[in-house]
């Protein structure tokens, strides 16, 4: 450096850090869209049953009714406390969604998503909206503040599930969502599944979604009564 140059300032070296920063979480964002479609697609259906596209339902995957059962939910509590069964959900249609209720980038936006395509929906069509927490730090007060802010709240019946790490990690696993936690927020695969009378999964959805296709599948399932229970809660 000559006597008279001025020292070089270090606004660039931060700039070069917060580049890297912005592109590591671009690059995590989507691996975790990536990995969320592969396992959400993924066929997982019982030994000698061929999954095809169920007819009249627009999801990004779809199965046909008994084909892939929704796994059960058993030990995690909802809002009020109380110890929730899905298996006590049978004869509803349900949609299960994961969320963390701190959250202030995606989940707000997906749950407004939710929320306006079940306003679209005529009050005895609309699911019972199940979310499990991909936060254990979630609390009975967040929820329901979450809830309110995102428009979801006083639609439907909706229960929003929580435990400790290790119960909701095991839920996390058997329907395929990943979830790290990072630098104030959590990256998790924005999911949506669309569950029939039966308690069969029927259509699957990643975030971003058009609103009216899944309205379209909830009134789709709305209108079936379907056949006898699955043996599975």
């Amino acid at each position: 450096m000559g006597a008279g140059a001025a020292p070089r300032p270090k606004v660039g070296r931060i700039g070069v850090a917060q580049l890297a920063a912005i592109l590591a979480v671009a690059v995590l964002a989507v691996a975790v869209a990536a990995v969320g479609s592969h396992l959400l697609f993924a066929k997982s259906s019982p030994p000698g049953v061929t999954a095809r596209p169920a007819d009249g339902l627009r999801g990004e995957a779809t199965w046909a009714a008994g084909v892939r059962v929704a796994p059960a939910i058993r030990t995690l509590r909802d809002q009020a406390g109380a110890r929730f069964s899905l298996g006590s959900l049978r004869g509803h249609t349900v949609a299960i969604e994961f969320f963390d209720s701190h959250c202030t980038q995606e989940c707000p936006l997906a749950g407004r998503t939710l929320a306006a395509t079940e306003r679209s929906l005529p009050r005895a069509q609309r699911p019972v909206l199940v979310v499990v927490s991909v936060n254990p730090l979630d609390t009975p007060a967040s929820t329901r503040a979450a809830m309110r802010a995102w428009g979801l709240a006083g639609l439907a019946p909706w229960h929003w599930l929580r435990g400790t790490h290790a119960q909701l990690a095991a839920v996390w696993k058997a329907y395929h969502i990943y979830v790290q936690p990072m630098k104030g927020d959590i990256s998790h695969t924005e999911a949506l599944y669309l569950l029939d009378r039966r308690g069969d999964e029927r259509s699957g959805y990643l975030y971003p979604y058009l609103p009216a296709s899944v309205g379209h599948d909830l009134r789709v399932l709305a209108g079936r009564a379907g056949g006898p229970a699955s043996a599975h809660a």
